[in-house]
C-alpha cells in the first residue's frame, strides 16, 4: 500500500486548524458558517487519524537515539517493534478516510424487492427479506416507511417498494442490490423436496428535488382502477397512477393510497430516485471505464447471495463468505455482512489505487 506523506499529513492537520480558527472568529456569514461546519465534521474524523499517525511516525523516529545507547537498546527494540506492528494499520485506517466518498452515501433510499424465479415461493421469500430489513432498519434507528406492495394470493409480496431514511443508509444497504436466492422446502411441498427461488433486491439513492430536474413534458401519466391479489378491483375510482418517464422508458406504477393525487407523489419520488440511479450508473460507467467492481456493481441480474434452510447458512458469493447464522439474519442482525462487504470494498478501492 501507497505510504502517505508527511506533506499530505501535515496538509490535513493544517487545513484542520485552519477551519477552526475561521469557525472560532466568529464573524462568518450563516451561509459561510453552515459550509465550513460541514467540511470540519467531514474533515475531523480523518484530522484524528493523520494526528495518530504522525506520532506513531515520531516515536519511531525518536527511537534511533535510543536504540544507539546499549543500556536503552532492548527496551527501545521492543517499543520499536510495537509502533512498526501499529504504523501500517495507522496508514490503511488514513487512507481508507481519503478515499473518494460516494455522495449517495449519506442519502435515505428506496429499497424495491421483486419476486423472482419460483413462483409462491418468490413471493414468501420476498416477504422474508423485506421483514429482514425492516429488522435491520430498527437496529440501526431508521425509519422505514412502505411505499407501494403487490401482494400475492399465497402471502409475501410480487413487489415492494419501501423507503428507508436515517444517517447513512446508503452506504450500509448499498450493496444488497442483485439476486437473492433462497433454498428450502417450500411450505406448499408436500414431498418435502429443497427448491431453490428468487427475489431481486435494488437498493437506490434518494435524491434531493434538486439533483434530478423532471420536465413534466417528458411524463405520461395514465390513470386506472387499483387492483389487489389476483386482479381482483378494491377501489371504485381511477385512483391508481402510471407514470412513465417517456425520455428513458422507465415506469412507476403506484396505487396504495386511495386518493389519486396521493399516488402521483409517491410515484414521483421513487421515479426521481430510478432517474438519479440512472444518471449515476452513466457518470460511474464513463468514470471507472466500466469497469466492474466486485463487490459494488449493483448489477440486478447477478447473483449475490444464497440463503441455505437446510444447513442453517448464508453465504455472500462476492466475498466467499458463508455464515452459519441464518435465523439471526433473518432477524435483522446484518452488521457483520454489510462491514464485511464494506471492508471488501475499501480494499479493493485501495488495491485500485495502488496498481494506479
Amino acid at each position: 500500500m501507497t505510504t502517505i506523506s508527511t506533506d499530505k499529513i501535515d496538509s490535513i492537520l493544517s487545513r484542520h486548524e485552519e477551519l477552526q480558527g475561521q469557525m472560532a472568529a466568529g464573524d462568518l456569514a450563516p451561509d459561510k458558517f453552515v459550509e465550513l461546519s460541514k467540511e470540519y465534521s467531514e474533515l475531523e474524523p480523518v484530522a484524528e487519524t493523520a494526528r495518530e499517525l504522525k506520532r506513531l511516525r515520531e516515536e519511531l523516529a525518536a527511537l534511533d537515539e535510543m536504540l544507539a545507547d546499549p543500556e536503552m537498546k532492548e527496551m527501545a527494540e521492543a517499543e520499536a517493534e510495537e509502533l512498526k506492528a501499529a504504523i501500517p494499520d495507522a496508514e490503511r485506517s488514513l487512507a481508507v478516510k481519503l478515499l473518494p466518498k460516494d455522495a449517495a452515501d449519506d442519502r435515505p433510499a428506496m429499497l424495491e424487492l421483486r419476486a423472482g424465479t419460483g413462483g409462491d415461493e418468490a413471493a414468501l421469500f420476498a416477504g422474508d427479506l423485506l421483514r429482514m430489513y425492516q429488522r435491520y432498519a430498527e437496529e440501526q434507528g431508521w425509519g422505514f416507511e412502505l411505499i407501494s406492495t403487490s401482494g400475492a394470493d399465497v402471502g409475501g409480496y410480487k413487489e415492494v417498494v419501501a423507503n428507508v431514511t436515517g444517517k447513512g443508509v446508503f452506504a450500509k444497504m448499498k450493496f444488497e442490490s442483485g439476486v437473492h436466492r433462497v433454498q428450502r422446502v417450500p411450505v406448499t411441498e408436500s414431498g418435502g423436496r429443497i427448491h431453490t427461488s428468487a427475489a431481486t433486491v435494488a437498493v437506490l439513492p434518494e435524491p434531493e428535488e434538486v439533483d434530478v430536474q423532471i420536465d413534466e413534458a417528458d411524463l405520461r401519466i395514465d390513470v386506472f382502477r387499483a387492483s389487489g391479489p389476483g386482479g381482483q378491483s378494491v377501489n371504485t375510482t381511477d385512483s391508481a397512477v402510471r407514470i412513465t418517464h417517456v425520455p428513458t422508458g422507465i415506469v412507476v406504477s403506484q396505487q396504495d393510497e386511495k386518493s389519486q393525487h396521493k399516488n402521483k407523489a409517491k410515484g414521483m419520488k421513487v421515479l426521481r430516485a430510478r432517474l438519479y440511479e440512472h444518471e449515476r450508473a452513466i457518470a460511474e460507467a464513463e468514470y471507472a471505464g466500466a469497469r466492474k467492481s466486485m463487490v459494488g456493481s449493483g448489477d440486478r441480474s447477478e447473483r449475490i447471495r444464497t440463503y441455505n434452510f437446510p444447513q442453517g447458512r448464508v453465504t455472500d458469493h462476492r466475498i466467499n463468505l458463508t455464515l452459519h447464522q441464518l435465523p439471526q439474519i433473518l432477524e435483522g442482525q446484518l452488521d457483520e455482512l454489510v462491514g464485511a462487504l464494506i471492508a471488501e470494498d475499501e480494499a479493493e478501492r485501495l488495491a485500485h489505487i495502488d496498481e494506479g
